[in-house]
């Protein structure tokens, strides 16, 4: 069905994609491993190029085009190795808020920002004390006059320390029942009285992606930066999670077909007791398991982003998809470490580093337990 997704322009725009990539990426990405950040100007090059919210409104500065395009962008993204800068989090996870939910005023202010670079996003869900359950938030927003004032702290926030705008996960409703009713989506603008960042967290994998912990003590912002309803801040994320999840699994699948075609080479050029390791039969049968692990997962990504591009119902096909394919991915990792022996384990073999980074695959966007829970309602349990 993919041959059904993608026309001769997506396919020139991906040949312009890769060019970029291979130009500003792939050259830099083990500089900034070792800094543990990405130049800022690195997101306005993106935006200068047309490679941030691309299905944004011409009038916002987008070129109002499908999502098939943002899946081109974390296609070829995946493969130069790279796990930063999070564009995919920022132009398909985050910004989508704000053209979902916002209101005019609220679109002219912030769209052209996140479209130009200009404007880095963030989306502050995760708690110290809670993760996947978003009911438990126990950060609260109070309206004082013409404002809301913001308590509590969030933390694992991604783009935590360039993000320009984050949009915060509070309760407007502490008393509200179901719990979930209470809780509102309110915009952030990094020079809010009250509110800083920590640390960028020491992380496993994903070293050059800022990650942080923020705070909000008596943030003060005004009450036009409220997106949508009051109170209906559940329903706008479980709305969107399926297309956070669906580039999530995407850039599992990427990753476990860079890994396994950086290993077949490996293995048709490393010697052992006077043959190449890929002779062997027990690497050679592991190999064959991989591959084809890897086409399955192909087939179900490609079917996946065909049918979300066509506006159809996916959420338990995309749970099943996030669960597999990034669980698959995290085994072809193992193996094809193992398979590099020695040199697996080495900084300078990117399969080394893409094992650290697809570990946290499985966690974000909906742990694979989370995952696995709404697959068993869907069947009835």
């Amino acid at each position: 069905m993919i041959e059904t997704l993608y026309t001769e322009e997506h396919e020139i725009f991906r040949q312009a994609v890769r060019k970029f990539m291979e130009k500003e990426i792939t050259p830099n990405v083990e500089e900034w491993e070792k800094t543990r950040e990405v130049p800022r100007d690195i997101w306005n090059k993106f935006g200068e190029q047309g490679f941030l919210c691309p299905w944004a409104d011409e009038k916002y500065g987008g070129s109002g085009v499908g999502f098939e395009y943002s899946a081109i962008l974390a296609e070829e993204f995946g493969r130069t190795r790279a796990n930063a800068p999070m564009i995919s989090l920022h132009s398909d996870i985050i910004v989508p808020y704000i053209a979902s939910f916002g209101d005019e005023e609220q679109k002219e202010r912030w769209l052209p920002g996140c479209v130009s670079g200009d404007m880095v996003t963030a989306i502050a869900m995760t708690e110290p004390g809670t993760g996947s359950d978003l009911q438990a938030v126990a950060t609260t927003a109070v309206k004082d006059g013409g404002d809301y004032i913001i308590n509590g702290q969030k933390t694992f926030i991604s783009n935590g320390i360039c993000s320009d705008l984050v949009i915060v996960v509070c309760k407007t409703d502490t008393k509200a029942q179901p719990a979930h009713k209470g809780i509102s989506l309110i915009v952030v603008e990094k020079d809010s009285p009250g509110f800083s960042r920590g640390k960028k967290l020491n992380k496993m994998g994903g070293h050059a992606q800022d990650t942080a912990e923020l705070y909000f003590e008596d943030c003060c912002v005004p009450q036009s930066n409220l997106l949508g309803q009051e109170g209906t801040a559940f329903k706008y994320l479980m709305e969107k999670l399926q297309q956070e999840r669906i580039v999530a699994t995407l850039m599992s699948q990427v990753a476990a077909e860079v890994m396994l075609a950086d290993t077949i080479e490996y293995c048709k050029t490393r010697k052992a007791f006077g043959k190449f390791i890929g002779k062997f039969q027990h690497n050679a049968f592991k190999l064959a398991e991989m591959a084809t692990e890897v086409e399955l997962g192909r087939v179900f990504m490609n079917n996946l982003l065909y049918n979300h591009c066509k506006k159809k119902n996916i959420v338990k096909r995309a749970s099943m998809a996030k669960y597999w394919i990034c669980e698959m991915a995290n085994r072809v990792a193992y193996h094809c470490v193992q398979l590099h022996g020695g040199y697996g384990y080495m900084e300078e073999y990117p399969v080394c580093r893409m094992y650290r980074d697809v570990r946290a695959h499985t966690i974000y966007a909906g742990t694979t337990e989370i995952m696995k829970s709404i697959i068993a309602k869907s069947l009835g349990f």
